[in-house]
């Protein structure tokens, strides 16, 4: 079992609600601004996206690289907190 972090484990523990972008885990201040700019600027919105990838972990994490010069781990971290939210709540 892959140990979360603490934000994870917050981000997780309840429904998405209105949360900002930035209580996704892996998504600092400055990841999170040029998510808002294009206008992923709630946690619902990011997790839109990661479902229309189909939930594929690899696919969402090459998008953040690509799309949001993401560093591997930012990616990784939101990709995996995005799938534990989906496993607990969907």
């Amino acid at each position: 079992m892959v140990m979360r972090s603490q934000k994870c484990q917050n981000f997780v523990s309840e429904p998405m609600g209105n949360k900002p972008i930035t209580a996704v885990d892996g998504i600092d201040e400055e990841l999170g601004a040029k998510l808002a700019a294009k206008g992923f600027d709630k946690a619902y919105i990011l997790l839109g996206q990661f479902l229309l990838l189909k939930k594929e972990c690899a696919a969402f994490q090459n998008w953040l690289k690509s799309s949001f010069d993401a560093s591997s781990s930012e990616a990784e971290q939101s990709a995996l907190c995005l799938l534990e939210w989906c496993y607990a709540f969907l």
